[in-house]
């Protein structure tokens, strides 16, 4: 069955952070040996991700890839497992693999001790190549797990970047959330942050949550700009299957909400802005004299990825691959124990994932790209592809273009300050029907 693209009454479809999502992946006709996925690749400047599945609690939106906690000797055997895995793909690799970025993702990445943080920094390094200090490395943290000893750990091992999941600043918001936090527990982890002296703290904030108003958003802005972040992200509530948000509330549409998230996020990217952030997409807010993170700073991941981890995705030119991915709790701790228990020769071959033909690279490089304020010159697009990318997606761009969401100088195809306002619209219409109906054939499950 072909499905129709999605409908654009609702500005919030999805988030479009990785295309295609996990949700279209699947077992592969056969297994791949990595050797020969990699064999061809450009691999002289890779992106490493390490994931780690755990959290000291789940919040209530959240439909990642995560377990609430870790029994004992769980963690240690997973970071046993990450080093099978680590020396399987490197192996693959070849001794002509370099890294240009590095990230520990999750889950929450200093769910892990001090300790093993600093066995984490030693795998990148020590097993798969990657030079902490000489690349940007991101790393993912909560306000409980921000702990002095942590941070002392990230710092001296070359992090570059710190973000850290807030949401709301407001506690009767966090906890409608499924967040509970405390505003003492999280400004005292900011002072921690900016004790380590990392370069860059991004704060993640939510709109749209039930009770919020435009004071109390503007409140949490304020909270969060007091610490002068070099990054912001400003996120929409989404209520999604498989969550504790979405086992409690209605998932139908609703216009008075998505008008109230459209309010909010309206009058938070005018309050950044005039604070001296440059928005970098609908999301993404950086301080204007910020110190810079590499090239691909704002880019949705691009080829050329290894991901380390039961969670992680790795990407091809011709094939994005994972794991098995789950939402609801007993899958995911199964998926963890597999992965766990499994050999080191079983990590030398992928047996999950999504071909990559030339419509989706079409469609995955015109998503990373539109998707972002700077948009998407003309002559990148025709030198990847050799047309135009109206040739290729001309009834969208012209749909996006009518709707006031998109402009064309000839040059660059760019979203309008209200087509960044519609880019989990945008990004949705734009899926290959293969990829629309697998998802959809997922969330049926």
């Amino acid at each position: 069955m072909t499905l129709a693209p999605p409908a654009t009454t609702s500005p919030y479809q999805s988030y479009v952070y990785a295309y295609p999502h996990k949700t279209a992946y699947r077992p592969l006709p056969e297994r791949r040996a990595l050797r020969s996925l990699w064999a061809t690749e450009p691999k002289d400047a890779l992106s490493l991700y390490l994931h780690i599945p755990f959290c000291e609690v789940r919040c209530g939106f959240c439909n990642l890839f995560t377990r609430i906690g870790a029994p004992d000797g769980l963690t240690t055997a997973y970071l046993d497992a990450l080093e099978r895995q680590a020396d399987a793909v490197r192996d693959a690799l070849g001794d002509d693999a370099r890294f240009a970025t590095a990230a520990f993702g999750g889950g929450t990445p200093t769910f892990l001790t001090a300790a093993e943080l600093t066995r984490l920094c030693d795998l990148a390094e020590h097993r798969m190549g990657a030079d902490l200090t000489a690349v940007p490395l991101s790393v993912e943290a909560s306000p409980a797990t921000a702990t002095a000893d942590r941070l002392t750990v990230l710092a001296e091992r070359g992090t570059t970047r710190l973000s850290l999941g807030i949401q709301s600043f407001v506690d009767a918001e966090a906890r409608a959330a499924v967040r509970p936090q405390r505003r003492a527990d999280v400004e005292n982890a900011l002072a921690r942050i900016r004790d380590a002296r990392i370069p860059v703290l991004n704060i993640d904030l939510i709109y749209g949550i039930d009770g919020q108003t435009e004071r109390t958003w503007r409140h949490s802005l304020d909270a969060a700009l007091a610490w002068r972040p070099e990054e912001l992200y400003l996120y929409p509530l989404y209520v999604r299957p498989g969550t504790g948000l979405g086992r409690r509330t209605p998932t139908d549409p609703d216009p008075a909400w998505d008008a109230q998230r459209l309010r909010l996020y309206r009058a938070g990217r005018d309050h950044l802005l005039a604070h001296g952030y440059v928005q970098q997409s609908m999301r993404m807010f950086r301080r204007a004299d910020a110190p810079p993170q590499g090239a691909d700073d704002y880019a949705c991941q691009s080829d050329g990825m290894i991901g380390l981890g039961c969670g992680a995705r790795s990407y091809t030119s011709g094939l994005h691959y994972s794991f098995d991915y789950a939402v609801h709790m007993p899958e995911i701790r199964g998926i963890i124990d597999d992965y766990v228990s499994r050999p080191a020769a079983d990590f030398a071959h992928t047996g999950i994932g999504h071909p990559i033909d030339v419509d989706e690279a079409r469609r995955r490089h015109l998503l990373q790209s539109l998707l972002q304020a700077d948009g998407l010159p003309h002559a990148e697009y025709r030198a990847r592809f050799g047309a135009a990318p109206a040739e290729h997606f001309g009834t969208a761009l012209a749909r996006f273009g009518d709707r006031g969401w998109l402009d064309d100088d000839g040059h660059v195809l760019r979203l309008t300050p209200e087509g960044l306002a519609h880019s989990d619209a945008i990004g949705p219409d734009l899926f290959s029907p293969a990829v629309r109906a697998a998802m959809a054939a997922y969330e049926r499950k």
